[in-house]
């Protein structure tokens, strides 16, 4: 029992766990999202959009927090307006956003002669540097996101399945498409500096891959997969403490790893049943 307690005895490693559980309960709605409509490469390329204005805050002694919401909310707009154009796939749009915006930042980046420290914690984060004022921005992220996806369900439900069909009912999809961009940003700013860009996705969307083969619907994964996230981080912090690991890696990789164990879980289980004999009635 002292194996499992003892890492949790220290301040900073309790403040890294409510982080994490904090960063699962912003991810899972948004990272349900994203799994749904498969846009994981757009989650990629959100998450190394940030460079840009995170660098361009530390070199200028600003809110790095600052910096990543603007560079969010570029990214978001630009998203948006190269997808209306006609000739031009998403997937083209977001891919160019995402090169154009990783080398801005690697730009900023070479301008400063001491700046390895600081992209380090950006690519893959410092989820044991958690402070207490951390908690209470993410706890006030959670709640966005939460009140985001219950006010938007309906018409993020439409969009995951037919986005004519909810043109038709009226959702605004487009409307809709930029709020969803909008979540899935502020997820990503929420949780860079716990576990980084490069880790990010592996909260944003393992636990809710991991929670499709067991939810009936979408409240169901989004719960499952806060669930799954928050054990990934307690899972994660225990193992890196006891195995001298990166925190934040660990958590990532302990993530990754529940959903190949829930699928192939879940592939055993169909199997198991397509196997078993057909119920006998008995006639009385």
């Amino acid at each position: 029992m002292e194996w499992l307690t003892a890492p949790f005895e220290a301040t900073f490693v309790q403040r890294a766990l409510w982080g994490g559980i904090l960063v699962s309960a912003i991810c899972a709605p948004a990272g349900t999202w994203v799994v749904l409509r498969g846009m994981a490469f757009l989650g990629d390329a959100m998450s190394h959009g940030l460079l840009p204005g995170v660098a361009l805050a530390a070199l200028l002694g600003g809110n790095v927090m600052v910096g990543a919401v603007a560079s969010a909310a570029v990214m978001t707009a630009g998203v948006t307006a190269l997808g209306r154009a006609p000739r031009l796939s998403q997937d083209t749009g977001i891919g160019l956003l995402f090169v154009g915006m990783l080398s801005l930042g690697v730009i900023i980046v070479s301008r400063s002669q001491s700046f390895a420290v600081d992209l380090t914690g950006f690519l893959f984060g410092d989820v044991l540097a958690v402070r207490q004022q951390d908690l209470l921005v993410l706890a006030a992220a959670s709640l966005a996101a939460l009140a985001v996806s219950v006010l938007g369900r309906r018409a993020f439900l439409a969009l995951a399945f037919d986005e004519r069909k909810a043109h038709t009912l009226g959702l605004r999809p487009r409307l809709a498409h930029a709020v969803l961009l909008g979540l899935l940003g502020l997820a990503i700013v929420a949780s860079f500096h716990i576990v980084g860009t490069l880790l990010v996705l592996g909260l944003l969307i393992a636990p809710p891959a991991a929670a499709l083969p067991w939810a009936r619907g979408v409240r169901g994964v989004m719960a499952l997969a806060a669930l799954l996230g928050a054990t990934a981080t307690f899972g994660g912090l225990l193992l890196s403490w006891h195995l001298s690991t990166a925190a934040g890696a660990t958590v990532a990789a302990l993530a990754v790893g529940l959903f190949f164990l829930s699928h192939v879980l879940a592939g055993l289980l169909n199997r198991r049943a397509r196997h078993a004999p057909a119920p006998v009635l008995e006639v009385n």
